[in-house]
């Protein structure tokens, strides 16, 4: 939640700044603000709405764009509602400290009240110009420099915070600090410029070398001299580890696609064959996965595994619960990371933990790791970001190399996530003895064609538009599949609630039943996977169900099928494949007829209202 960004150096910063919001805007677009320092005032913008609103604002006053040192801020509200007093970035009491903050100070309110009695006064109504008056109190009362006010006031904190702070009277230095939300320092030439973003898409095109903030780390950031890292507890020196990046900056763009999301659905051909390139060796029968192959018997000797995640990496970690059950006969359960970590979960050594998120930084399942690991568990982690907090805090992982995903809403991070579920199965599958060679390799095969399979499903598009069309203004829908494709049926009524509002639910087809048959009339839409893998007759039994009830069936069936073309006022046919495979198909209708749905709408699709891509906070 919330984008961070900031320059010091030689260049003017304000382009360096207003670009690296406009990449950040996916973790945060309700409001947005830039401080620019020219060296001897501080010229304070921000308003509520978007990047592109605050750009406005300045371009009237070039003198708001002046100087070679800026932070800037886009936002997700969190303590108080959006608008132009709450935006970042927030003042101290004296003007002379600016902050921008990702996160939650969990006391804020009592440290409020503290200040308040010492006679701060407060403008705005969120946690982070409470923690900047800390900051200011702190460095005054203790007669100290801005670091040691910074790391002194965090150690008064509870909460979530990635921040950078700003002093007047120190014009060539930042002070930047993170727990729980991830910050980036990038590192020019010589020390004579530094870039800070919550990721590293800001400044790709101006360094490759980067330094990540671990969990209660604060650094200095000063031209001429670098950087020095400090432990927030203890105050003990932290080596500045330099990663070279490789991102690149094609890889952020839209690339002629009106939109990142669809943009990401065209790449998840080539995203499945980059998770699966070098680790599966089909005509030899061979998994290559060293998270895997170097902790091998802790997943055998495995009482039963156990799935962490939210949203869309959740319903990939059910559909991974399919697999391993189904392939490699342990038993595994899927939890929500939000619930698993409050409801004192019963947890042992014997267990294995798979959390999965796309970013790698979602609070709620890395509270899940860490629960997990003080209990004894070995945890293995599945994300998309290198050098992200899960990447660093579980025990052994897998990246599924699906390339930036920009878009709130997930798509080839979920198939990704299932492709590389899908390998982990065959995997233990394979050392247990579940699967024989020849089935192995006959299974692996089928699985190289997926992406090909997903190129022929992405030219029916235009059929998926018209079909769109027709049921844009529904006000309910209701997904169905059994099997592999529950788990699809879900993360389809999930896409169309996110970047459309139009409310739908998934539900297994049997279930219809017990209960959401009582909604289905002559407006309501159902979608249906009747593929002709897995319980086909079952789901043909419950189309009857619907169209006995006047419900509008739009059906993605196998190519060839005519039973329930018969039946069905749509069908989107894919194509043959194993069943446990088909969840990388199906998917695929789902999540075009989302976006075409939200673009008919007027929505905007990348930035759907009161979400954001990373929820770095509870």
């Amino acid at each position: 939640m919330c984008g961070i960004t900031g320059y010091i150096g030689y260049r003017d910063a304000y382009p360096i700044v207003i670009k690296g919001l406009k990449r950040l805007e996916y973790r945060g677009y309700d409001s947005a603000g830039i401080m620019m320092f020219d060296g001897t005032k501080i010229q304070l913008s921000k308003t509520k709405g978007k990047v592109a609103d605050l750009e406005d604002i300045i371009n009237k006053e070039q003198s708001r764009k002046n100087g070679n040192l800026g932070i800037g801020h886009t936002r997700w509200a969190t303590h108080g509602v959006p608008n132009n007093v709450n935006s970042h970035p927030h003042t101290s009491q004296s003007g002379n400290l600016v902050i921008v903050h990702n996160g939650i100070i969990e006391n804020y309110d009592a440290l409020r009240k503290e200040l308040i009695s010492r006679g701060y006064v407060f403008k705005s109504d969120t946690d982070t110009e409470v923690l900047i008056n800390l900051i200011e109190d702190v460095k005054k009362n203790e007669a100290c420099k801005l670091g040691k006010a910074v790391q002194l006031a965090l150690n008064n904190v509870i909460g979530a915070y990635a921040i950078a702070v700003f002093d007047k009277a120190k014009p060539d230095e930042i002070v930047v600090a993170r727990l729980g939300s991830p910050i980036a320092i990038g590192v020019g030439k010589d020390n004579t410029e530094f870039f800070i973003a919550s990721d590293a898409s800001p400044f790709i095109e101006y360094t490759k070398n980067a330094i990540y903030l671990e969990d209660e780390e604060l650094a200095i950031i000063k031209i001429g001299k670098g950087i020095k890292i400090h432990k927030i507890k203890g105050d003990a020196q932290v080596h500045a580890n330099v990663q070279k990046l490789k991102l690149s900056l094609d890889q952020i763009e839209k690339s002629g696609y009106d939109h990142f999301m669809l943009k990401e659905i065209h790449e998840q051909p080539k995203a499945i064959i980059d998770t699966y390139r070098g680790r599966m060796l089909a005509d030899e029968g061979i998994i290559r996965l060293s998270g895997i192959d170097d902790n091998i018997n802790r997943f055998l000797n495995a009482e039963r595994i156990i799935i962490v995640a939210c949203g869309t990496s959740w319903h990939a970690g059910l559909v991974g619960e399919y697999l391993i059950e189904d392939k490699a006969r342990i038993p595994v359960e899927v939890e929500y990371a939000s619930e698993f970590r409050y409801r004192n979960p019963i947890i042992t050594s014997k267990d294995v933990v798979i959390a999965i998120s796309q970013s790698g930084e979602t609070a709620d399942t890395l509270a899940a790791i860490k629960l997990a690991k003080a209990k004894g568990a070995f945890v293995f982690g599945i994300c998309n970001v290198v050098g992200s907090s899960i990447a660093r805090e579980t025990h052994a992982g897998a990246y599924t190399h699906a390339g930036p995903e920009i878009g709130v809403a997930s798509t080839k991070a979920f198939t990704t996530q299932i492709t590389l579920l899908t390998l982990i199965a065959l995997k233990l599958a394979s050392k247990k003895g579940e699967i024989s060679k020849p089935q192995l390799r006959e299974f692996m095969q089928e699985m190289q064609l997926i992406p090909k399979k997903i190129e022929a499903l992405l030219k029916i598009e235009d059929k998926v538009k018209e079909i769109a069309a027709v049921y844009k203004n529904a006000t309910n829908c209701l997904y169905l599949g059994r099997g592999f494709n529950f788990p699809v049926a879900l993360e389809g009524a999930l896409k169309l609630k996110e970047i459309s509002y139009i409310h739908a639910e998934g539900y297994p087809a049997a279930e219809m039943k017990h209960g959401p048959i009582a909604l289905i009339d002559e407006n309501m839409p159902i979608f249906v996977i009747a593929t002709s893998k897995g319980h086909y007759e079952k789901v043909v039994s419950n189309i009857q169900e619907i169209k006995s009830r006047a419900g509008k069936i739009i059906a993605i069936v196998t190519e060839g099928d005519t039973q329930v073309r018969e039946i069905a006022d749509h069908v989107i046919e894919i194509p043959e494949t194993a069943e446990a495979l088909t969840p990388l198909l199906t998917t695929i209708p789902f999540q075009l007829l989302s976006y075409h749905i939200a673009v008919m709408l007027n929505k905007n699709v990348d930035q759907p209202r009161n979400l954001a891509k990373s929820v770095t906070v509870e």
